[in-house]
């Protein structure tokens, strides 16, 4: 049955599947704007270069934000080797190509054993985190590097999907504040041809999945046939 659009105050969780390009905050803004009340809110961001599973909460729901932060997440994508970039991923231009001929599957798979458990990560250097109050993708784009302590993450599973170099496709499982950007990265530097995140999608959040989730042009019809009810 048909929920009428003012019970979002009374609170709900949403499914949503981020555009490509999009920002979190442009799928939530959306989202405020087609159910017309303020507390409207997502939890974890996804990257604009990232699609996939965002949970919006709104009204008395976003109350439950932090606890579906704090769930584990699943990730698909690609990550392309034999080059970096400052972002970890293609918001800036490939840079310091090397040859990745010799690299067989063998060693690729060696490779991904390194990141599975219980590991230390270094976030990138374009990411939202505050250091002395600035986020650090503003000083990035300055051209300023700011030291940043490595963080603890559990990273579960990280397996390669299919390969086709210099392409390998990946799927990772893990905590809460890993950057999967920094995965590619310290995986193509262990691999000594460096690497960065190609493409991302975000499949799962604790039991939440991404096939159970709407598009954005999917919700604003639906919310558009129950205001013709």
């Amino acid at each position: 049955m048909q929920q009428p659009v003012n019970e979002f105050a009374l609170g709900k969780v949403l499914l949503i599947n981020k555009p490509l390009h999009w920002t979190s905050f442009d799928a939530v803004r959306k989202i405020r704007n087609l159910i017309k009340i303020p507390k409207v809110g997502h939890a974890g961001t996804l990257d604009p270069l990232a699609t996939g599973l965002l949970i919006i909460c709104t009204g008395k729901f976003t109350k439950k934000i932090n606890e579906y932060m704090g769930m584990e997440k699943e990730y698909t994508g690609t990550i392309t080797l034999g080059a970096t970039t400052a972002s970890f991923d293609l918001e800036t231009q490939p840079e310091n190509f090397k040859d990745v001929s010799f690299l067989t599957e063998e060693k690729l798979q060696t490779a991904t054993q390194q990141f599975i458990g219980n590991i230390l990560q270094v976030p990138p250097q374009f990411s939202a985190i505050k250091k002395d109050g600035k986020r650090l993708y503003e000083s990035a784009r300055q051209g300023i590097e700011v030291k940043v302590e490595p963080r603890p993450v559990t990273i579960s599973v990280f397996e390669l999907t299919k390969i086709e170099m210099p392409v390998v496709y990946f799927r990772v499982v893990c905590s809460t504040g890993t950057y999967i950007r920094s995965l590619a990265n310290d995986f193509g530097t262990a691999l000594g041809v460096g690497g960065y995140l190609s493409s991302l999608c975000r499949t799962r959040i604790g039991n939440f999945a991404l096939q159970n989730a709407l598009s954005i042009e999917s919700f604003e019809k639906e919310i558009k046939e129950k205001h013709s009810l």
